[in-house]
Parts: structure tokens; sequence; C-alpha cells
């Protein structure tokens, strides 16, 4: 068998046994015959790709970190558009792009407000989800109220 690089006016061709099998023009586009053709910049790999182990890696579909108390605001986020305050602790996430079923799963998180003993119980209550919207409630010793920040993942 015989692979051969020659030159050509626009690029480049590679060929085997004297019949081409891939064009390459001087752009630097790469054409299969049959019509497959591959264009532009190779993909950057994501970091998920170099997660070692043999169990599937998965990526947070949605996320955010926001302060629940005053005027809730998003200190950082991927995949949500906004957060409404209901009322006290009461909080619905937006998402920017839609989930694809309601079968996500919320992870949740929070920083005790100040003054708050760490011995009450504080929870963080899911209360319903939707494709495009998450709401939860933020509860201490069984009463809702809002706390200084909630970080929240989604998954699916």
């Amino acid at each position: 068998m015989t692979i051969a690089i020659k030159p050509t006016a626009s690029g480049a061709t590679i060929e085997q046994n004297g019949s081409s099998i891939l064009t390459i023009d001087s752009s630097g586009n790469l054409t299969v015959p049959n019509n497959l053709s591959v264009t532009g910049t190779s993909p950057i790999p994501d970091a998920l790709s170099t997660a070692s182990g043999s169990a599937p890696s998965y990526s947070a579909r949605a996320w955010v970190n926001f302060t629940g108390t005053g005027t809730v605001a998003i200190n950082g986020s991927g995949n949500v558009s906004s957060i409404t305050d209901n009322t006290t602790g009461d909080y619905t996430i937006n998402f920017t792009t839609a989930m694809p079923d309601v079968n996500y799963n919320v992870t949740t998180g929070y920083s005790v407000n100040p003054g708050v003993a760490q011995k009450n119980t504080f929870v963080i209550d899911i209360e319903s989800q939707t494709t495009t919207t998450c709401q939860l409630y933020t509860i201490s010793s069984g009463s809702a109220t809002d706390t200084s920040r909630v970080f929240v993942s989604i998954f699916r």
C-alpha cells in the first residue's frame, strides 16, 4: 500500500494507491470522499474528559449562588436567568434553558445568617420542580426564614 501527500494549487490531497482519500484546502478544511467534510477548528475537550475512573461523569445542568436576604441577588450562576423572591424564605430559580424533564436532582446548601444559633435546625425544602423553574424554601426551626447565601446545583 502506498500513501502519498500531494500538494495542489489550493491545498493538498492524501492518496492511497493513487486514489485521493482526503483533500485539505488552503484554509485547512478537510474533505473525505462521499461528501463527508470537517471544517473549522478542532473542539477542545471539556474538563469531564479528564475525569479518572470508569464511572461516568455528569456536569451540572444549572447552578446558582445567591444572596437570600434583603434584595435577592445572584452572586454567580450557570443556566439560571433569575431568582424570584416570592416571600420570606421562598425562592424560585428560573432556568435560562429548560430541563429535559422534571426528573432532575436538586442539591442545596446554605450559609447561616449571622446571629442564628448553629444548634437550630436549618432545612432547604424543594417545593416544586418544573422544566423551567425550581421553587425552594429555607426553613429555620420550623419557620420560613431568609438566609444570607443559598447554593443550588441541578443534575440530570
